[in-house]
């Protein structure tokens, strides 16, 4: 129980974070129960406006509140000095990290979500990833995914930092906050970095799934050629086999050809003798 009920953000943001550690198929009844409980009628009203998070922003929420995105925040932190810097090397190096680091991250959510008795499917654990990947690529998306009060799932580069303010239920600490003020060179560098990074990250993830592809294909065929040789020596064993019948055959023709011969010159010899025999017998 909040026991400040004024509506202010701190109020707000203590109830908000209350009902979006339950599990989202309870939230419904649990927000509308605790606006009921509420005497601050103002306060209520923003409660009774929270929504319900989907599947995905909630399973976040349940990696931020068990404090698992620091190492995240850390790789997010050195890839926008990398940024800055426009170190391509560092860049390359930090990205792959990146990748490893969110794909586990976002397995983790997931498995966390698993254990609350909560499924998250194929395409809800991608917006998982996406969202962890926006809270490394973008420090106005951390600054959201690090309240733990996620409705909505985010995606780097898709989103302006006013913009989170729709993603995030209560006030969003630090997404106001102004930037540093940069001489316009150095904004269009970083923003021209910024925009290759992302453009890496779509080259890279499309040359691993044509990886992918390749491999697939690269085995399947190793699987033929392996048939085919198999194939090949049983009609190599069973040719030479044909081959040693087919010469014993035509031994045996040969051999019952002279056979055959030498019964028809017999069989000449003695009609001849047959028919001297008749004549003889005749005269």
């Amino acid at each position: 129980m909040v026991a400040d009920e004024a509506g202010s953000d701190a109020a707000i943001d203590a109830i908000a974070a209350e009902l979006y550690a339950i599990v989202p198929a309870d939230f419904t009844a649990a927000r509308n129960a605790r606006a009921a409980a509420l005497t601050d009628r103002a306060l209520a009203t923003r409660v009774k406006a929270l929504r319900k998070p989907v599947v995905a922003a909630w399973a976040v929420n349940l990696l931020a509140r068990e404090g698992q995105l620091a190492d995240a925040l850390e790789l997010s932190a050195a890839l926008r000095e990398a940024q800055d810097d426009l170190d391509a090397a560092e860049l390359s190096r930090l990205g792959r990290q990146r990748r490893q680091l969110v794909a586990a991250l976002a397995a983790q959510a997931v498995s966390l979500a698993q254990d609350a008795g909560v499924t998250v499917s194929a395409a809800a654990a991608g917006d998982v990833e996406k969202t962890i990947n926006a809270a490394v690529m973008d420090a106005a998306a951390a600054a959201a995914v690090m309240t733990a009060r996620l409705v909505t799932p985010l995606e780097a580069g898709a989103f302006e930092p006013d913009d989170l303010a729709d993603a995030v239920a209560g006030s969003l600490p630090g997404a106001a906050e102004a930037a540093p003020r940069d001489d316009l060179a150095a904004r269009r560098a970083r923003k021209a970095a910024e925009k290759a990074a992302r453009e890496a990250e779509r080259d890279a993830n499309e040359a691993d799934r044509l990886l992918a592809a390749v491999a697939a294909k690269q085995t399947k065929t190793q699987e033929r050629v392996d048939h085919l040789a198999e194939r090949i020596g049983d009609l190599q064993r069973d040719l030479a086999r044909l081959e040693a019948e087919h010469e014993e055959a035509e031994d045996q023709l040969a051999a019952l050809d002279r056979e055959h011969r030498d019964a028809a010159s017999h069989a000449a010899d003695a009609r001849r003798g047959a028919d001297r025999a008749r004549r003889a017998l005749d005269g």
